[in-house]
């Protein structure tokens, strides 16, 4: 540490008369002699630099700076004082990388620096590992449509109620937006929803396909409230018959997953519905109509809430495909990797769902 004090007597006057030349030079080195030993430096040893190098950091070239900012951005002792001021400056090459990821600028700065700088500070702030929701708050309100996407798909970022609020309002004309907001873990069920009502058929599809399984029975669900009641579809199939035997089945104790499977595989189909009818509480029409839909999803929502193995799971997927049909081994295995992922939480609120439509 003997260096950094000859340094500083006389450095005032340095400042004000010194050209700018020299004062470039002595600030690149004394930023060098700061990052070759700032793994053992004390709080007061950084307190030292940091006086020094506010006052001759300026002074050397925005490529020079550039590179400082991108090293102090990887320190958590580097001087915060200097950080703050790099942080400050216009070029995005020097401001970008701290304020992307130093650990040392405090709250009360980002939230200055996101209210008075432009989208590029904007952006490189929106992809911090943390944002809180005073921050997110400024960031929605004052960023462009790159800035907000940006921010809606950080995991470590939080909103506010009013954050969330003008993030969907946003979404409703940006899809983009829409499919970053929707993933998100924390979106609450009455704001997914708004979220959804915003948007366009296409978007909500492609909405399914990105999120992860267990939020997909959550987006289905909105889907289904906003779509109002379903119109009644009548059966062509007879359903009569499978209902008196598997009564039957019930009455004598036998009504049991292998019962199902055993219905599945001979492509029982009514028999099969009617003992996932029996099984689940969810009546036999509304089953009828799910399940011959054009996805698997609710064969899986309703085997992980009455508790099915996959083996039983994969048979009645084949079964909703019918004989004469071979199924894709790709879509079998992703059905497979949803199901083992649906939380059992989640497949019965949907049943619960189902059950009370159906009651209604």
């Amino acid at each position: 540490m003997a260096v950094a004090p000859s340094l500083i007597p006389g450095l005032d006057e340095m400042v004000r008369n010194g050209d700018s030349k020299r004062l470039a030079d002595v600030g690149r080195r004394i930023a060098e002699l700061f990052l070759s030993g700032v793994a053992n430096y004390r709080p007061d040893h950084v307190d030292l630099f940091d006086g020094v190098l506010t006052d001759l950091v300026p002074h050397t070239e925005l490529a020079a700076r550039a590179d400082l900012a991108e090293r102090l951005s990887l320190l958590a002792n580097a001087p915060r004082g200097l950080v703050g001021q790099l942080a400050r400056e216009d070029a995005i090459a020097i401001a970008g990388p701290l304020l992307r990821r130093s650990p040392v600028i405090d709250e009360k700065a980002l939230i200055e620096i996101a209210g008075a700088k432009g989208q590029g500070h904007l952006l490189a702030m929106s992809e911090r590992r943390t944002l809180s929701c005073d921050l997110t708050d400024i960031i929605v309100h004052r960023g462009d449509r790159d800035v907000v996407r940006r921010a809606a798909g950080n995991a470590g970022a939080l909103f506010s109620q009013a954050g969330y609020s003008a993030l969907i309002k946003r979404a409703s004309h940006d899809g983009v937006l829409t499919l970053a907001v929707g993933q998100r873990a924390d979106l609450s069920a009455p704001q997914l929803k708004d979220l959804l009502e915003g948007s366009i058929d296409i978007v909500r599809r492609r909405l399914l396909d990105v999120v992860k399984p267990e939020r997909q029975a959550a987006i289905k669900m909105a889907i289904s409230e906003l779509s109002g009641p379903p119109e009644p579809v009548e059966s062509r199939r007879n359903f009569a018959p499978a209902q008196r035997k598997i009564l039957a089945l019930h009455g004598a104790g036998e009504l049991n997953e292998a019962a199902l499977l055993g219905f599945a595989k001979s492509f029982k189909y009514e028999e099969s519905i009617a003992a996932l009818s029996a099984m689940s509480a969810v009546k036999i029409a509304t089953l009828d109509r799910l399940i011959s839909g054009d996805r698997h999803d609710p064969i899986l929502i309703v085997g992980k809430t009455i508790g099915l193995e996959w083996a039983t799971v994969r048979a009645l997927i084949l079964l909703r495909l019918g004989p004469n049909r071979i199924a894709a081994p790709a879509d079998i295995e992703t059905a497979r990797v949803n199901f083992t992922r649906l939380m059992p939480s989640t497949a019965e609120r949907v049943v619960n769902f189902w059950q009370t439509r159906q009651s209604a």
